[in-house]
């Protein structure tokens, strides 16, 4: 299946539309793209060919490919120096999270003054930005995870207080998507589970946060619906192309539905990925049923109504943690931190980090730092 959509940014959504993307590069008014990507994703046939068909329409491309995992400031200022050795005028963000965050980031500080910490997602700061020196992107996620390729924002760590900060502009959204279930097709199944249960995770936070927003509520619940009927696919059968394409579609609805709000899930995943280095989704899905039940007073109706959409068992919330607690059973995560090498050594700073997290506001019951304790803790020793 091939679509074209129009929200929240033109996606040209389908198997082999990346054979479009020296033309939306050109769409998007670049003549020189620098490619961001990781260093896994660098020395694959698919970055190949894609620099060879940049190339061949007469586009002047490199490829940037230094950046970690959870990526950190040093990351954006190596990519611009490339940018700017280069002479490019817009980038091409390739890959997963981390290369579409640091790309998207590397074109918003193109031809800023100040530092990148001044830009981060806090009041108005935003508005600091000169928004004629940012570059154009386009976007080409190859997990289905962040949804960042819909996104106006993008994590990075800042090195000297390990802390993951949100840099934020309306102009960061991508001029063009990409989306291709092909270029997926070779994640390993722990990645697939991973990257998914980020885009779960996504959907579920925003549905539960407070506020009246039922767009991103109605987006968020499909999302989490897709997630259901297609992640275990993908995850058996990583060449399902219908699969993965879905999943493709879940994670860009959950960064859609996000705006509405995020919760103690990623509040206390950021804090523990910025100082044990651990995958970001999978970090997630350890928490989840942890936060689930700390919120549950709050949740407890929503919940149910969200069951009944997923036809469970019982529309309850019983029924939806059950559900829950079987799919990370069935995709092979971990029940606890212990499985992600955590322990509690810094439980003390982790819940002061999380309190401040830019998500923590979105959370159902409000977050202090004795409730971050007690999750941390459960999830610690598995208690739900």
């Amino acid at each position: 299946m091939k679509a074209n959509w129009n929200y929240p940014t033109p996606v040209r959504f389908g198997a082999g539309r990346i054979a479009e993307l020296a033309e939306a590069c050109k769409v998007a008014g670049m003549s020189r793209p620098l490619l961001v990507t990781d260093p896994g994703l660098a020395g694959l046939p698919m970055i190949a060919a894609a620099v060879e068909a940049c190339k061949s329409a007469g586009l002047g491309i490199a490829v940037f490919s230094a950046l970690k995992g959870n990526p950190v400031e040093s990351n954006v200022y190596d990519g611009l120096k490339a940018l700017k050795a280069g002479n490019h005028d817009g980038v091409i963000a390739f890959g997963g999270g981390s290369a579409l965050d640091v790309g998207k980031v590397i074109a918003f500080m193109a031809g800023q003054t100040r530092p990148m910490w001044d830009f981060e997602d806090i009041g108005d700061w935003w508005t600091r930005a000169d928004p004629a020196g940012i570059l154009p992107i386009v976007a080409v996620p190859t997990t289905a995870g962040t949804g960042s390729e819909v996104g106006r924002a993008g994590v990075i760590t800042q090195e000297a207080t390990h802390t993951k900060k949100v840099i934020f502009h309306p102009k960061m959204m991508p001029a063009v998507v990409i989306s291709d279930p092909e270029l997926s097709v070779g994640l390993p199944a722990s990645l697939t589970a991973w990257t998914g249960m980020d885009a779960l995770a996504h959907c579920l936070e925003a549905y539960c946060a407070p506020g009246f927003h039922p767009m991103a509520e109605g987006i968020a619940v499909e999302g989490i619906r897709l997630v259901k009927e297609y992640l275990p696919r993908a995850v058996r059968n990583g060449k399902d192309i219908e699969a993965r394409g879905a999943m493709l579609a879940a994670a860009s609805m959950g960064a859609a539905a996000f705006q509405k709000g995020l919760g103690g899930i990623h509040s206390l995943s950021h804090p523990v990925g910025a100082l044990y280095d651990t995958h970001h989704g999978l970090t997630n899905a350890v928490f989840m049923p942890y936060v689930l039940v700390h919120n549950r007073a709050a949740i407890e109706e929503k919940i149910g109504r969200l069951a009944a959409w997923l036809g469970l068992k019982a529309a309850n919330f019983p029924a939806f943690l059950d559900w829950v607690l079987a799919l990370r059973e069935e995709l092979a995560i971990p029940a606890t931190l212990a499985g992600l090498k955590v322990d509690g050594a810094q439980i003390d700073l982790i819940a002061e980090m999380a309190v401040v997290d830019p998500t923590a506001g979105g959370n159902p019951v409000p977050l202090t730092v004795d409730g971050c304790k007690a999750i941390f803790t459960a999830a610690l020793e598995g208690k739900l």
